[in-house]
């Protein structure tokens, strides 16, 4: 039996990807959930092969290979990660990973991998294989929803990365459940003293509905447009930089979530909320609109320059039945 290392700091991830493995493949698996988890089961010899996420508390997965590297641990790692930069490959190409797979993981795509790898070779003859025992994986509704956010934000930071010809660095996306007043106090704290711009598109599709809030930071404008080449003559111009940011930003996000919930959303035209405003004037629309709402938040920065994007995306709470039947049907 081949020891198999799991390492994802998401349960749903996990289990995506443990049922997705070749039935007859022999091994015998453990899992992790960051990265010093994954090294101390690997010098346990645990992990003779590793499916390495890279967007992880702790230890992320580059760090992962870097002291697998170090220490001189010669485990064979396939990434499989929802950040699909083009760095993003080459960096773990770099540090010695064999392979790299995107999420959310296609079964055929990952059996084709582990073939070509030569880490799994398919019998001979055709054999009906013993039912693998799959381990017993607990998956709440807020950690599905957070690796499909995960998976959502990697395509977008792709996009973006593109746009900017930057390398984009990718949080773990925070989901949460609020009363509006305790979110707005949340941001009040986060973004004290700022001055900020906002953009806010809305979203419905299927019995879900929301916006999608990004703010941007007025000390960091000067520096996006700098990436992007862009000489704004007045605030116009400004303003419609920030409008094609977030069209990129949001559309990018709200694709790849609805991709993997299958609906449809239908988008409204990206307004421009306020600029050079406070948060206390960008978000006292909405706590007159609807009482909860389930956010999620996903923080992108720009590596090299102090430049970030916050992304909120607002989900009505009206819409928390169907987001949920349909979330729950990703986990079963």
């Amino acid at each position: 039996m081949i020891p198999l290392l799991v390492c994802d700091d998401s349960a749903m991830a996990r289990k995506q990807l443990i049922r997705a493995l070749p039935p007859e493949w022999p091994v015998r698996i453990s899992q992790a959930t960051q990265g010093e988890e994954a090294l101390a089961a690997i010098r346990q010899g645990l992990g003779q092969v590793v499916l390495l996420d890279l967007t992880m508390p702790v230890l992320d997965g580059y760090q992962v290979l870097a002291r697998l590297r170090a220490e001189g641990l010669h485990s064979r790692v396939v990434v499989v990660s929802g950040d699909v930069q083009a760095e993003a490959l080459r960096r773990v190409q770099e540090l010695g990973a064999l392979g790299f797979i995107r999420k959310p993981v296609a079964t055929e795509e990952l059996r084709a991998t582990l073939i070509r790898l030569g880490l799994f070779h398919p019998p001979a003859l055709p054999e009906t294989a013993p039912p693998r025992a799959e381990p017993a994986l607990r998956v709440n509704f807020r950690d599905a929803l957070r690796e499909v956010s995960n998976v959502a934000m990697g395509r977008a930071a792709a996009l973006l990365a593109r746009v900017l010809k930057v390398f984009v660095r990718l949080p773990i996306p925070n989901v949460n459940i609020f009363e509006v007043s305790e979110l707005h106090m949340a941001l009040l704290d986060a973004q004290r003293g700022e001055r900020l711009s906002a953009v806010c598109q809305g979203f419905i599709g299927d019995a879900i509905a929301g916006e999608a809030l990004l703010l941007f930071h007025d000390s960091e404008t000067a520096d996006i447009a700098r990436l992007l080449d862009w000489q704004p003559q007045g605030e116009r111009d400004t303003s419609e930089m920030l409008l094609d940011l977030a069209s990129i930003l949001i559309g990018a996000c709200l694709s790849g979530i609805a991709e993997q919930i299958d609906v449809r959303f239908s988008q409204g035209h990206p307004q421009l909320l306020g600029q050079h405003a406070s948060i206390e004037q960008l978000i006292s629309l909405n706590q007159r609109r609807w009482k909860q709402t389930l956010a999620v938040e996903i923080s992108y920065g720009l590596e090299g320059h102090a430049v970030h994007f916050d992304l909120l995306l607002l989900f009505t709470e009206d819409s928390l039945p169907r987001l949920t039947q349909k979330i729950h049907y990703l986990m079963e």
